[in-house]
């Protein structure tokens, strides 16, 4: 679209299903590079790409004609493929359904850049569900606890 100036970020949170911690260390920079190239497929921009063993958190500008819901279908369908079709992990890879999305303006690109590139330290400190929960209750959207996490064993 010409004349069409945009800047909306975007941090998305998603889990492996029922949470496992089966993103290895000798897999996860190829996961994470998988990501961040369907991203930036979509039109999007990358900005990081990061996670631990149960989890990845993507920071990216959002192109305004790209819904969240496509993208999001379309990073989790594909990367989960990809894992698959490469044997990445020991079984059968799925991502959890559904995912958390948190909007920030210019001023915040450096603190959530640095908050994502730290997440093996951040979480010595606070395992997933504690960090989403808080997520949810600092950006004040309603939920209810119970139905969070409920397709987790």
């Amino acid at each position: 679209m010409s004349n069409t100036y945009h800047q909306v970020y975007i941090q998305v949170v998603f889990a492996v299903k029922y949470r496992e911690a089966v993103i290895s260390s000798e897999c996860k920079s190829q996961i994470l590079s998988v990501i961040g190239n369907l991203i930036n497929e979509s039109g999007c921009k990358t900005i990081i790409v990061n996670g631990t063993e149960d989890h990845v958190h993507c920071f990216l500008g959002l192109k305004p004609t790209i819904s969240i819901s496509e993208l999001m279908k379309s990073v989790k369908g594909k990367s989960s493929r990809f894992i698959n079709e490469h044997q990445l992990t020991k079984y059968k890879f799925e991502w959890q359904e559904g995912y958390g999305v948190f909007s920030y303006s210019q001023s915040h690109i450096d603190a959530v850049y640095k908050y994502i590139a730290n997440q093996e330290e951040h979480h010595k400190k606070q395992n997933f569900k504690d960090e989403y929960l808080s997520f949810l209750n600092k950006f004040n959207i309603k939920f209810d606890e119970r139905h969070v996490f409920e397709n987790l064993i």
